[in-house]
């Protein structure tokens, strides 16, 4: 039986030994055995002539499926940990997040707790089983209890995204769904397709009786439309889609905000944007692909205070080509000084199709890049903030992590919702991912649409068609 919850297991192993940076040869040396005895699961990894031995209970319940959904999971998780266990004895190194190698580590801090252990010894927890730093540990609880004041979602309730896959150019990080908007030639038959799939959308959710709660419009970068669509994409939106109790729009490039799509956004009664400089010194701006500068970061800012905007956000990223700490500080010291209410510290992940990886371009090494992390969180608590949610990604620098901060009453509950999958989302537009959430079984069902613009345009009816499928069957 075991053999068939490891069936998908060996992609999970090669993302332990990414972690060690060890090649997938190192496999062909190393032995494995998975077997249950007297009520457990027992797992025993051999290789380099090191051993590393794991048992956990085996659970149990009346219904069956939630029965084999637990017992996969307890099977494959004991199998990743001993794995790790061998690895960090052969390698003598110790990742920041241990054992950790999924992206919502705040998943396991909240399990800890259902188990009724308090906050600090969910954090003792964490550290003893999965081998995380305590700095990390004390990290995941800030985050948990920050969640724990924000109004609690519902089985009724449903986020909505509308994504926007243009951007004025491309950043050399990037390998999300999104095009340079060129000439706009594909903008119109875009939205006309996304605006019919909204509307669609706007249907589905009165049938189901399912209560809005945020709505997120991203992209690219969804200001990169001219001030006539941006205020139809508003106008639509509002349209299908009114009554939410949280509005985000993303307006990350600052070379693309006018004072005409601000008072578009704040017409609409829209609270949230994000300007997302991702560092505040020029020479980076211009190897990164973002083809604006520092000072015209400052004057967004100017622009959407002076019309009122009550929440920006602002995106940093640590680790990009060519940075070393002090030019981070200098990104911080200028953080501080336009003092935004919201601050995401990314960690440069290296996506195997963007630039930076084809080109090879060269990057600061796990310590420095640390360092930065470090520095963001210290600017942030500067800020007056906390941090409130909280993600890692696949070949990040030094196996690190994201962060979002905010000042009390500020934080995003979509961006919660998001990372903790606790809310059903309707995703309309290119490359969006619907998700229902079925809590009582710990399952998800997903139905992406198509990345490809050019595709969405064309079929965006049979993608709405699944998404009714989803969430009406």
């Amino acid at each position: 039986m075991t053999e068939a919850y490891l069936e998908t297991i060996d992609l999970d192993l090669h993302h332990l030994m990414l972690l060690f940076g060890l090649p997938d040869q190192f496999m062909d040396g190393v032995s494995f055995t998975m077997q249950e005895d007297s009520g457990h699961f027992v797992c025993v990894f051999t290789g380099c002539g090191k051993q590393a031995k794991g048992t956990v209970p085996i659970p149990d319940s009346e219904d069956t499926r939630i029965r084999e959904l637990h017992r996969k999971r307890a099977c494959r998780r004991l199998c990743r940990q001993t794995f790790y266990e061998l690895l960090r004895d052969v390698t003598g190194i110790h990742p920041p997040w241990g054992s950790m190698t999924g992206i919502r580590p705040t998943r396991l801090f909240y399990e800890a707790l259902e188990q009724g252990l308090s906050a600090e010894d969910a954090g003792q927890h964490l550290q003893e089983v999965f081998d995380i730093l305590p700095g990390k540990a004390d990290l995941l609880r800030e985050t948990v209890l920050t969640q724990q004041t924000l109004p609690r979602t519902d089985p009724r309730f449903v986020d909505v995204y509308i994504g926007i896959p243009f951007c004025t150019t491309r950043c050399t990080y990037c390998s999300f769904s999104s095009g340079e908007i060129g000439k706009g030639d594909k903008v119109g038959p875009y939205l006309e397709a996304l605006f019919s799939e909204m509307r669609e959308g706007a249907e589905m959710l009165a049938e189901s009786g399912k209560v809005l709660r945020a709505l997120y419009v991203g992209g690219g970068t969804p200001t990169a439309l001219d001030g006539n669509a941006f205020a139809e994409l508003m106008d639509s939106l509002m349209e299908c889609f009114p009554g939410a109790q949280e509005y985000t729009v993303e307006a990350g490039r600052p070379d693309t905000l006018t004072e005409d799509k601000l008072r578009t956004i704040c017409r609409h009664g829209v609270k949230r944007i994000s300007i997302n400089p991702q560092t505040m010194n020029d020479e980076t701006l211009a190897v990164i692909g973002r083809a604006h500068t520092a000072a015209q970061v400052r004057e967004a800012y100017g622009l959407a205070r002076q019309a009122g905007i009550p929440h920006i956000n602002m995106d940093v990223i640590a680790g990009l080509p060519g940075e070393d700490l002090a030019a981070f500080s200098h990104t911080m010291e200028e953080a501080l000084l336009l003092h935004p209410e919201s601050l995401t510290v990314h960690t440069l992940a290296i996506k195997r199709t963007s630039r930076l990886q084809i080109e090879k371009w060269p990057l600061p090494d796990g310590e420095t890049a640390s360092s930065m992390v470090d520095l963001g969180r210290e600017t942030a608590r500067k800020l007056g903030m906390r941090p409130y949610y909280l993600y890692r990604q696949k070949s990040m620098a030094g196996n690190l992590e994201n962060v979002g901060y905010a000042l009390a009453g500020h934080e995003c509950l979509y961006n919660v919702d998001i990372m903790e999958e606790n809310t059903d989302i309707l995703a309309f537009g290119a490359g969006g991912i619907s998700k229902r959430v079925f809590p009582e079984e710990g399952h998800i069902e997903r139905q992406p649409n198509a990345s490809n613009i050019e595709v969405y345009t064309a079929r965006w009816r049979e993608m709405a068609e699944k998404k009714r499928t989803l969430f009406l069957s």
